[in-house]
Order: structure tokens, then sequence, then C-alpha cells
């Protein structure tokens, strides 16, 4: 891929109208959905396996929620609401929303902004029935494909890509429908009509597509419901029990308790999920020479550590990472720590590789929210104060090394090294277990503006330690980082292929002219 060259006053301009980043890396949304099979009843338990799964899925976005279910018929259930899953579901909303499959959504504004209106999954009521659809990710080509929906006399309401994509559906296919409306036809002229940046619920009266975009930007993967009770397993063992139902979801840490992880979807597949069980229906390849480009920084920064993508455990990846770092960027110290929980897997690489022991230097206040979200830098720096102390028995005195997955502002590592600091510590050399990101995202990443990010203005990263009050601060390299992430996956995995666009400027396919933010 050749590297994009970017206009940066333009680029400013370009995203003023998607969703606010107020501050670093934001998720970008998650996406769940289930069937049962034959005997299902008709009750409120797919929609509780739902919000089980969203709240696993809550990482991947904070903004606002919602569930639809079906009983079968074009009467859909909906509830949607802002903040976290746990406030907007309550028994009550969620006994009604009776049905035997449903989709749903947990959602971090990127192409939109945070608002009631924007909550996913978006429902039409077409000429064929009621439509419904949850999307993690972003149109690059969103413009163009706007503009040829309206073209065609459809009205839309929000700039949302996700309901762009519900009325897209209904558009017929090109080649034509002889006997109603082909689904997967027009599910694949989408695809075609835009190759990336998705991963996508869609749900109908009586069955559910789970779709992947052609690249495999976007994760998604396949898992099963089992019996509850062992009594109805048939004589089936663990590992061979007759589904009950099928799931899809955006991560594997979503599927626990009921519901166990069978494989990805494809780049490019289309899932059909009806009460009879799972079938491809179509995979469609990407652009013709375009190499599959799945996204690293699920790896680095967005996944659960107990996620599984391309056949290995996110953990595995990142403590890869960190043995790698400490290969790369070695430092004479007493203790290697983390900064909680986002470098713990990375630490312990680069403590195992190092032979330097592994101790916790910070506690950390789980009921202080979210950094990013703080509206000035003063604020996140208060903020920082509130959610880390020092372990005074393992900084005072140390020279200490500390990982952290990823920086993106500066605005957290160095409110934390004046920390560590202050309670003692006799060095303090920051190892980041990722490269330097220098470029923003336009598939479905709320990463800052080139302006606001650390590391493209300040290029030299004895600069960016002078800046932070380290003694020293080092990166992973790409390679480093492409090396940890192939190490396991298996050669003939054919999921194989990362975008590392926002590390390199190295865009899938480009940067369209069209775009519009």
């Amino acid at each position: 891929m050749a590297t994009v060259k970017i206009n940066s006053n333009n680029w400013k301009e370009r995203r003023v109208n998607r969703g606010k980043a107020v501050s670093g890396l934001t998720h970008e949304c998650g996406v769940f959905g289930a069937i049962g099979n034959k005997a299902w009843p008709n009750t409120s338990e797919i929609a509780q396996i739902i919000c089980i799964g969203l709240e696993a899925l809550q990482h991947r976005g904070q903004e606002s929620t919602g569930l639809v279910t079906s009983e079968g018929n074009n009467d859909f259930h909906i509830h949607k609401g802002m903040g976290l899953v746990k406030h907007v579901f309550n028994n009550d909303c969620v006994g009604k929303l009776r049905g035997s499959l449903g989709i749903g959504h947990t959602r971090y504004s990127t192409s939109a902004k945070s608002e009631q209106v924007n909550c996913q999954p978006f429902v039409v009521h077409s000429m064929h029935g009621a439509l419904a659809v949850a999307h993690n990710g972003e149109l690059v080509n969103a413009a163009s494909l706007r503009k040829q929906v309206l073209d065609r006399g459809v009205g839309l309401s929000t700039h949302s890509d996700s309901e762009l994509i519900t009325q897209a559906l209904c558009l017929i296919p090109p080649e034509g429908e002889v006997n109603g409306p082909d689904w997967p036809a027009r599910i694949r002229h989408l695809m075609q009509l835009a190759p990336l940046s998705y991963s996508l619920c869609i749900m109908l009266k009586d069955r559910i597509y789970a779709v992947r975009d052609t690249y495999g930007n976007r994760p998604l993967c396949l898992g099963k419901i089992v019996p509850s009770n062992p009594e109805q397993t048939n004589g089936y063992i663990e590992g061979e029990q007759e589904p009950e139902g099928w799931v899809v979801s955006s991560e594997s840490c979503a599927f626990i308790s009921a519901t166990r992880y069978v494989r990805e979807v494809l780049p490019g597949e289309i899932l059909e999920m009806t009460k009879n069980g799972v079938r491809t229906v179509d995979v469609v390849p990407p652009p013709e020479g375009k190499p599959l480009a799945f996204c690293i920084f699920e790896y680095v920064y967005f996944a659960r550590p107990n996620s599984v993508f391309e056949g290995q455990e996110v953990y595995t990846v990142r403590m890869h990472c960190g043995r790698q770092l400490a290969l790369e960027h070695p430092v004479e110290a007493d203790i290697v720590g983390s900064v909680p929980e986002s470098g713990n897997a990375a630490a312990y690489g680069y403590s195992k590789e190092s032979r330097i022991p592994l101790g916790e230097l910070l506690a950390k206040n789980t009921y202080v929210g979210r950094t990013f979200i703080q509206p000035s830098n003063r604020l996140r720096q208060l903020n920082v104060a509130l959610k880390f102390s020092p372990i005074l028995t393992n900084v005072r005195g140390k020279r200490i090394i500390l990982i952290d997955d990823s920086i993106v502002r500066g605005n957290t590592v160095g409110p934390i090294i004046r920390l560590l600091r202050r309670a003692g510590a006799k060095e303090v050399h920051i190892r980041v277990a990722s490269p330097p990101l220098r470029y923003p995202c336009y598939m479905g990443i709320n990463i800052p503006t080139r302006e606001e990010l650390i590391a493209n203005k300040l290029k030299d990263t004895k600069e960016i330690a002078k800046k932070v009050g380290a003694d020293s601060l080092e990166y992973l390299s790409v390679e480093g980082l492409v090396r940890a992430v192939k190490k396991e996956i298996n050669s003939t995995n054919e999921v194989d292929g990362h975008c590392t666009a926002c590390l390199t400027g190295d865009y899938p396919g480009g940067i369209p002219d069209e775009l519009d933010w």
C-alpha cells in the first residue's frame, strides 16, 4: 500500500462533522446478535442473553446502547437510550423485549453526534417488512453512498452511517429481484459499493445476517448457545453439545456462561442465521489487488485481553509485544510495572524477557471515570491523580520501567510520572508497547487530529520524554508490533493481514476524494 499524504490543515476541517473526539483514542462500537433454534420459547430470554453480551462489550462503547427483538413478525420490540447498558436496561424493559431473535449495539460516536436520535440499532419499515441494523465501523465513502441513496428518493433523518446502511439495504440491487427481496444480493451490492469499514448485524422478522467488510477491518465472530441443563444435553459432551441457538459478537469475550465461541466471521462473509441453523450465503472478496487489513489496534488497545482474533488470544499478543519491546529498548532498572490495566500483559512480557522483576507500581481507583471524557487538559490531569495512587514499597528509591499500551496526547502519562517522582522514584523510564500514533483513522476509531497527537508534534522520543518528564521514553517499532501479532498466527489462516494506517499512513484503498470530514 502506498502512503497517502494528508494535508493536516484540511484534515481537521474534514473531521468537524464527525462525533467529537474530546480526547484520545475512543473505541468504535460493539454489536451482538442472538437467535434461538426451533424449540426456543418466545420469551425475553434472548433479550437477556443480548444484554449480557452487550455488557461484556461495554468497553467498545459507553455513550449509548440499544436492543431490538422479534417474535417472528414485523412488530419489532425496541428499547434504546443514552448511557451504559446497566443504566439503560432494567428488568421491566427487558421483560417487554420478547422474541426468539434480536440484535443489540453499544456505541461511541464517530460519524454522527452522541445523541439519542443516533442510538442503534436503526429500524426502518420497508414495503417488505421491518429491517434493523447494528453497525460497528465507519463507511469510507459515506458521501458518495449518501448521494446515491438520496438520488433514489430516500430520505435520511440523521448523519449516521448506520442509518445510511439501513436505507441502502432497502434499495433493489442492479440485477433486480424476481420473487420478493433478495437480501443476500442486497447485502452483496452494499458491500461492493462500500468495501470498508464495518461489521453488521442485520435483522429481519425471522433471521439475522452477520456481515464483515471485505477487508476484514472490523472484527466479528460466531458463537453458539449451549444447553444450560446438563440433563438436556442428550448425550452430548462439552464441545459436542447440540446448539440451542446462535450468537454473533464483535469480540469472543462476550461469549460467556451459556454461549461458546465457534469461529471468526471471514472477511467479506455473509452469514445467515435462522431457527434452522447457520449457513454462509456468500463471501465477497476485497477489491482486486487489495490485501486484507484487520485493524492491528484491536490487539494493542481496543479488545479485551481474553478475546480471540486469528486463532490467538489478545493477552498473548500483548505479552509478545512486551517481550519485543524489551529486545528493542532495554534499560537498567529495579522493577517493571504497568499503567493498569491496559499495560499489564506487555509489562509481564517485558519482565520475562529482561529478567527485571515485575511489580505493581500504581493502585487504580476503579470508581473514577475515564480521563478522555473530561472537558479540559487541567481536569484530565486532576482526574489522573484521583485515578492512580503510587504503591510506595515498589516505587520509593527505585529505577522504574513503566509500560503503557499507547500514548495519544501525553496528557495521562505526564501526571503519572509526576506522581511516581513525588513518591520517591529514582528514575522513570517509559516504554510503550505500540508504535507512535501519528495518523487519524477514518474507519471507525475516533483518533484526534494530527495536530493533537504528541508523536506527530514531537518526532524525537527524547523530546517526548522531556515533555512528559521521563528519564527516557521509547516505542515498539511497527515491524516489532507486526512480528508480535504474527508470532502465533497459523500460516494458513485466511484472515492474516493487518491495517497499520494510524501508525504508518498506509490506508487500505487510499482516501477517497469525496470524504466530507
